[in-house]
């Protein structure tokens, strides 16, 4: 039974968080990037007039916002170079997806389900920070 038990702990698979962190904001950030940012980068003039505006300053400045979010913030993270500085981004972008466009809604129709997971990974990397595997860690940050 103890041999049973310490096989499905899976214990034989090396440890490593850095690896753990790198893999996390390389599929987050190039996720967000390549499935939601590069749309509205490429399609940006026919979207401008027409984007949701939670925070009250026009369509095309939320917008410009959530490019500047999806695709250089996700880049930057999945790079790991200011890491914690394009989480934060990613964090306030995501929160406000989920609590005011989508109104905290997991389920059904028009359903916040995905930016309250891209949130939850977000705040993790943003806790834990890039982990070794990153520009950041080139650059002297503390990591």
């Amino acid at each position: 039974m103890n041999k049973l038990l310490r096989f499905l702990q899976l214990n034989f698979i090396p440890r490593s968080t850095d690896l753990g962190l790198l893999v996390l904001r390389l599929w987050l950030g190039l996720s967000l990037l390549t499935l939601h940012g590069w749309a509205k980068l490429t399609g940006f003039g026919s979207m401008a007039g027409k984007f949701p505006d939670p925070i009250g300053m026009g369509p095309t400045v939320s917008l410009g916002l959530a490019v500047f979010a999806e695709v250089v913030c996700a880049a930057l993270l999945a790079l790991g170079l200011l890491t914690r500085f394009a989480a934060l981004v990613l964090i306030i972008m995501m929160g406000v997806a989920f609590l005011v466009v989508h109104g905290r809604a997991l389920s059904g129709p028009g359903s916040g389900e995905m930016a309250y997971l891209y949130l939850a990974g977000f705040v993790t990397v943003f806790l834990a920070g890039p982990g070794a595997y990153a520009v950041d860690r080139k650059l002297g940050a503390r990591i």
